[in-house]
């Protein structure tokens, strides 16, 4: 772990990417407003995901039970995706592949009562990339559970969407003010840079 990833290019094993909560039927009261915001949310984020398979970086989706407290990755899925759920079309084009990893939360930060420290620590990750939705929410305050166990966090402003945009942006100004977030777009900065970059923690 202590190798120097500024004089020695991406070390793609410090870093992992969390998928927040979009496998989602977003069955609840503005579930459609966060519907509007997330579809142009997905193609950013596929790309990014895309781009850390590449690299090597591992994928893990962070998802709610939805109280469903017996269930499992793909029973999720299906009850998400089942004919007439508003967001099904969300999770039709989010779906986890067979290699990503999947884990189940049942509260809004995704360090809660999960596996998640145990996975990161295993993977060797400082670093995380956080995406999905809510901003606001469930994507916020993983952040500060990341932020308090000393993780070097980037939230791309193109990645994380929340109902109504402008608590998006009060979501990242956040992260970014107390949390010490990079949350510039993927357009700006690309996931090989963000990889490359000196860690900026003590």
């Amino acid at each position: 772990m202590g190798t120097d990833i500024e004089t020695q290019g991406p070390v793609p094993g410090q870093a992992a990417l969390l998928v927040i909560d979009m496998i989602n039927d977003l069955c609840f009261a503005g579930g459609e407003r966060l519907l509007e915001q997330a579809r142009a949310l997905t193609d950013p984020l596929l790309t990014l995901r895309d781009a850390a398979t590449r690299a090597g970086v591992p994928v893990i989706y962070v998802n709610d039970n939805f109280g469903h407290w017996q269930s499992e990755r793909s029973k999720l899925i299906a009850h998400c995706a089942r004919p007439g759920a508003p967001g099904r079309e969300l999770v039709e084009r989010m779906q986890p592949r067979d290699d990503d990893y999947f884990v189940i939360k049942p509260q809004f930060s995704g360090f809660y009562a999960t596996n998640l420290p145990a996975l990161l620590a295993g993977l060797g990750v400082r670093r995380l990339i956080l995406t999905g939705i809510a901003a606001d929410i469930c994507v916020l305050f993983t952040a500060a559970d990341a932020h308090m166990r000393g993780y070097d966090l980037w939230a791309p402003s193109d990645c994380v969407a929340a109902s109504d945009p402008q608590r998006a942006d009060w979501a990242l100004a956040i992260m970014a003010h107390s949390l010490r977030a990079t949350t510039c777009p993927t357009a700006d900065l690309s996931l090989d840079a963000w990889l490359s970059r000196p860690d900026p923690r003590p």
